[in-house]
């Protein structure tokens, strides 16, 4: 099981990112919401969704869970 985050602060595109523990591209303590732990990313995004409908995987630590 990894831990999963969201970030609050949207991309260009409008996608909240999901980001599992570790990923270089995490963002910052202030601009995450913790999750949850999960053992895959598909979970963490529905979790996700219930904060921003608009959420995606993170292409480097997610790249399953994410599309373009």
């Amino acid at each position: 099981m990894s831990k999963y985050y969201v970030n609050k602060n949207s991309q260009s595109n409008g996608d909240h990112e999901v980001h599992k523990y570790g990923c270089s591209y995490m963002p910052k303590e202030e601009n995450r919401i913790y999750l949850g732990d999960f053992d895959s990313c598909g979970p963490a995004v529905r979790e996700a969704k219930k904060y921003y409908s608009q959420s995606n995987g993170c292409y480097y630590c997610a790249y399953s869970c994410h599309t373009s």
